[in-house]
């Protein structure tokens, strides 16, 4: 088993997310997309747990693929919406298909606000622990560079990321950004704050305008007044915004590597052209 921990050493490497589908139908079409990525040889390749959770068996079928085509595979896990015996039936599920990769996260709270009651969890760091004391896995957790959406602030989201690695993660995934100040500001508290696991910088390249909504929704990313004059620019234009876009996210990594960060995770949103040409961007800066 590779555990993803122990690949995180100190060359410059570089993984991508992808998400399964949300109809049986289009699985073949995601494991094709799962091929193309891994012909790039990412360090692992994260599947998500598609659906709001309701598809888990999805999430496994992809990480598989993800395996039998010789990359790592990081298997997404949410819990806000499935009790304990569910979370040890897609673990169960997960260690049969040789998947022993697994990002622990809370999930999104339903739409209507109705959370499940009896044997469940209602947050990550409770799953870590879960998944901790059941051993077999190599365990990923999320980060917010800027703070969880939901956090009061910035010092209390730390505290409870110090709470979840001492849970018993191994490394750490940051969610999206556009300014890497903003990393580099997340990094040093980390740091003075006890945490010292691996992290990955979570870039996404933003190749149409109305991925902007969504993607501040979901982060609570801030967009730098150039990433959005870029936005505003070439917005209209879907070949140059995808081009811009690109090329954004290009330069947000040659920067964070001449900085020293050694891992970068891509958040691909199943578009295995677009982190080819990244890929190609990099070239012999991440050793091409």
């Amino acid at each position: 088993m590779e555990r993803i921990v122990d690949l995180l050493q100190d060359k410059v490497t570089i993984s991508c997310e992808v998400f399964p589908p949300k109809e049986f139908a289009r699985v073949d079409e995601a494991k094709q997309v799962v091929g193309e990525i891994a012909a790039l040889t990412p360090l692992f390749i994260s599947v998500t747990y598609g659906a709001a959770g309701k598809t888990p068996q999805f999430t496994r079928d992809i990480a598989q693929t993800v395996q039998e085509a010789g990359v790592p595979a990081l298997a997404h896990l949410t819990c806000i919406n499935s009790d304990i015996d569910t979370v040890d039936t897609v673990l169960d599920d997960l260690e049969a298909a040789g998947v022993h990769n697994v990002l622990a996260l809370r999930g999104d709270i339903p739409e209507d606000g109705e959370l499940p009651g009896g044997r469940c969890f209602a947050h990550a760091t409770q799953l870590v622990k879960h998944i901790k004391a059941r051993g077999g896995f190599c365990i990923g957790a999320a980060c917010y560079p800027e703070g969880h959406p939901e956090s009061r602030n910035r010092e209390t989201d730390l505290e409870h990321l110090k709470q979840k690695v001492d849970a018993g993660v191994d490394f750490l995934t940051t969610q999206m950004f556009f300014d890497n100040a903003t990393l580099y500001n997340f990094l040093y508290r980390a740091l003075r704050a006890g945490i010292h696991v691996p992290v990955g910088a979570g870039i996404m390249p933003v190749i149409k305008a109305q991925q902007i909504k969504r993607i501040t929704a979901l982060s609570g990313a801030t967009l730098p007044p150039r990433f959005l004059s870029i936005v505003d620019k070439f917005g209209s234009d879907p070949a140059s915004m995808r081009q811009a876009g690109v090329a954004y996210a290009t330069e947000q990594i040659v920067d964070l590597i001449a900085n020293g960060i050694r891992h970068i995770h891509l958040y691909t949103m199943n578009r295995a052209d677009v982190a080819a040409d990244v890929f190609r961007n990099l070239g012999a800066i991440i050793g091409r």
